[in-house]
This record gives C-alpha cells, sequence and structure tokens, in this order.
C-alpha cells in the first residue's frame, strides 16, 4: 500500500517510475501466490496478511489507478487478484466495512491532482 503513496507524491519522475514498479512487482507477486493457493499467507487459512491485502485491492482500480497514476494494469486484469478481492469481499462482516462513494470521496477530497 506504501507504494501507491509513493508513486502518488513522488516529486521525481525517478521516484514515481520506481513506486510504480515496486507496486506493481508486488501486485505480480501476489497474483502468482494465488495462483497456487487459496490465501496470500495459507492455502486454507485467512490471515491479517489478506485482510490488509484485500483494503489495497478494493481500492485500486476506483483510487489508486487514476488518483495516485499506478495504472500500468487494474486489478480487474489479474485474474487471481480479481477473483480473491471478490471472496474476501463476499466474507460475513466484510461488505458491511466498504463504502466505496466514502473511499473515492476522501482520496479526492483529501489529496488533490
Amino acid at each position: 500500500n506504501n507504494g501507491v503513496y509513493r508513486s502518488g507524491f513522488a516529486q521525481t519522475q525517478e521516484a514515481y517510475e520506481e513506486a510504480v514498479a515496486d507496486v506493481f512487482a508486488g501486485l505480480d507477486r501476489a497474483e502468482d501466490i494465488l495462483s497456487k493457493q487459496r490465501y496470500i499467507a495459507s492455502s486454507d487459512q485467512i490471515t491479517e496478511a489478506d485482510i490488509r491485502l484485500f483494503v489495497t485491492l478494493v481500492r485500486f482500480d476506483e483510487v489508486y489507478h487514476g488518483h495516485f497514476k499506478c495504472n500500468k494494469k487494474r486489478i480487474a486484469d489479474y485474474p487471481n487478484l480479481v477473483n480473491y478481492t471478490r471472496e474476501i469481499y463476499q466474507l460475513d462482516g466484510i461488505s458491511e466495512t466498504v463504502d466505496m462513494h466514502h473511499i473515492k470521496e476522501h482520496y479526492h477530497r483529501s489529496h488533490p491532482t
């Protein structure tokens, strides 16, 4: 998650390019892990790592992709990440914590481009 902020607030082109490369290396790594197992840190049990990743993934296409200029790919372009995000979202109690209108309003109002 720190990588998207490093991208969005980069002061130089070099810093931006390095941060974006890190973001997508992390997403590529998560995509690879999820091609082999159900969750990030465990093949059969959800952990805090999954919830923390979910928070980033659920915001990515709607906010980070455009607002922080992490626009090489969308989560929708990663088959395992998009399915994983959908699965986590459908767990009891998770969808109630996601208010996409609030998320978009917060980022677009508190971080002007």
